[in-house]
């Protein structure tokens, strides 16, 4: 695999699987893959679980990590050709891919969406400028549209939790005070589709309907307490609107996930989560709750990322 962008890069999710579960049994196994070798990680956004975990499942392989914050550190980007350069970006990223595939043997990037420029977020411009002009593969870390490592996360703590061969999973919008990507959202609904035994549902407020060329044919419900009804998992994320794109079009706080609502359905969320905005304490504080399982297996999302691309290197 020479990049891992986005979840269409997994050739088999029953391996890759298989491998995040022998991973995890023995997260040292692969250490000798990655000797020798440098990680270099590039946020322009901020980050918690994607840093520390990918960090982590890069040590697991025997690897060392370089990592720069764009904003406080590095020269601002251009990613646009034919620009002239007179404003306030001092290094086009033509420059700036080379130079850093001189210095490191993966790339992993994480840059969110503007939700200002849908045509320049759906380009991703950010991404798709590394993988252009580096020599070296490149790792999403979460982009103006997808956070593969996150869906893949998701993916295997659903097959730990699952009860059934074919659980009803929701993927529920919830309010926010700031207008968030689609990212997340974006490559669950992904995963969901290449996953066809589950029963899968998305429900949310009238306009907050996402892409349709990823939603297709997917049920969607403007009522909650009807799409959550007898749910196996609820994944609750909040979204902006897509058309207008980036709008926060109504903040209803009786979206808001409580206990009432799940009932006895598992609770996910990729984290951070605003408690008693996005989800009461009760649901958080619960037994049935999923969030720390799902950033645990960040790790090793990131882990069987990282060898497969090693393995092609």
């Amino acid at each position: 695999m020479k990049h891992y962008l986005s979840i269409d890069d997994i050739d088999s999710i029953p391996s890759w699987l298989s491998l995040a579960a022998e991973c995890k049994k023995a997260p040292l196994k692969y250490r000798k893959l990655g000797e020798g070798k440098v990680l270099g990680l590039l946020f322009f956004n901020n980050s918690l679980r994607t840093r520390l975990s990918t960090q982590k499942a890069a040590f697991h392989l025997g690897m060392h990590c370089m990592t720069m914050n764009f904003g406080s550190e590095g020269w601002a980007l251009e990613f646009e050709d034919g620009t002239i350069m007179d404003q306030g970006k001092a290094e086009h990223i033509k420059e700036a891919a080379q130079v850093v595939s001189q210095y490191c043997d993966v790339l992993g990037v994480r840059a969110f969406a503007s939700l200002t420029d849908k045509e320049k977020d759906e380009a991703e411009m950010v991404l798709n400028g590394f993988k252009k002009y580096a020599s070296i593969p490149i790792l999403n870390m979460e982009s103006a549209t997808g956070h593969p490592l996150q869906a893949f996360a998701d993916l295997i703590t659903i097959s730990e939790h699952s009860q059934k061969k074919n659980p009803k999973i929701v993927l529920s919008w919830a309010p926010h005070p700031k207008a968030l990507p689609h990212a997340v959202a974006n490559s669950f609904i992904k995963m969901m589709g290449q996953n066809p035994q589950f029963e899968f549902s998305i429900t949310h407020p009238m306009g907050y309907e996402l892409n349709q060329d990823l939603v297709q044919h997917i049920p969607v419900s403007y009522d909650q307490n009807k799409a959550l009804k007898d749910a196996d998992f609820v994944y609750v994320k909040n979204w902006s609107a897509y058309q207008p794109y980036g709008a926060v079009l109504n903040n209803d706080p009786h979206w808001m996930l409580t206990q009432d609502k799940l009932g006895q359905a598992k609770f996910m969320h990729c984290l951070p989560v605003r408690r008693n905005v996005v989800v009461e304490d009760r649901v958080l504080d619960g037994n049935n709750s999923l969030v720390i399982q799902q950033a645990n297996n960040r790790t090793y999302a990131a882990q069987v990322a990282l060898l497969k691309i090693l393995e092609s290197l």
